[in-house]
């Protein structure tokens, strides 16, 4: 993942750690331009989360990653295509944390648990990216909206490939449920995430997993699934919300 980089004020600052040394260091070019590429997709999920997209200028990506506006434009032709590439760079982390979860686990029910608390904790724990690709990509424009609808798309076809792997064809419920519950899924995660509550969507995971699995193994097999996750989300809350012993 790109490193964070906290976003500042438009005034001249020192140096920081993760930028290159001024003048002759040694390092090749193509490590060169991949920490200036990195740098800058990392300043725009700083300064996107937050001053939000529409105030985003070209001027703060450029301070907030410490690169010239030369390199800026060498890499990015301007304030929208550089937010599709970090949009694309985190949208593809993900994909590929939840689709490794996915794929490791064994049934409908143990993909489906794997991979929403993936995505979940994912978002909790990277609340910048959050706000970048949650809340601002609807305002970025219709081409990270598309975007945005693909990424939902791949996590519709991840429950219907697990669903039509275990049960019948006539058992499944009609092709637009999957779709209907990633809909439903990202107004939850969107509310949470624009309340600044994002940490708070882990626990949601016994909620979430009943309303998903509900059309796929009935209400009698759900409720028994929610009964058993928040048994064992009982344990991990109380253990978050005891004092340290520091």
């Amino acid at each position: 993942m790109f490193p964070c980089v906290l976003p500042e004020s438009r005034k001249k600052r020192q140096r920081e750690p993760y930028q290159l040394p001024a003048g002759r260091h040694g390092l090749s070019r193509q490590f060169v331009v991949s920490n200036q590429r990195e740098r800058i997709l990392a300043a725009v999920a700083d300064v996107c989360s937050s001053a939000g997209y529409v105030a985003m200028s070209v001027e703060d990506i450029v301070v907030t990653s410490g690169v010239s506006r030369r390199t800026f434009y060498d890499n990015f032709r301007g304030k929208e295509d550089v937010y599709l590439a970090a949009f694309d760079a985190v949208t593809a982390q993900l994909l590929e944390r939840v689709g490794t979860a996915f794929a490791e686990a064994d049934g409908l029910v143990a993909k489906t648990r794997a991979a929403l608390a993936t995505f979940l904790d994912f978002i909790a724990d990277e609340p910048t990216f959050a706000d970048m690709c949650i809340v601002e990509v609807m305002a970025a424009g219709p081409k990270a909206v598309e975007r945005r609808n693909r990424t939902m798309t791949a996590f519709a076809e991840m429950i219907e490939q697990a669903a039509a792997a275990e049960l019948p064809k006539s058992k499944l419920p009609p092709s637009l449920t999957a779709e209907t519950l990633v809909g439903g899924i990202y107004e939850v995660v969107y509310s949470r995430v624009l309340q600044g509550r994002g940490d708070e969507l882990p626990a949601l995971l016994p909620d979430l997993l009943f309303s998903v699995l509900l059309p796929y193994v009935g209400r009698e097999t759900a409720a028994s699934l929610l009964k058993n996750e928040r048994r064992r989300a009982k344990p991990r809350a109380a253990k978050q919300s005891a004092p340290s012993d520091s």
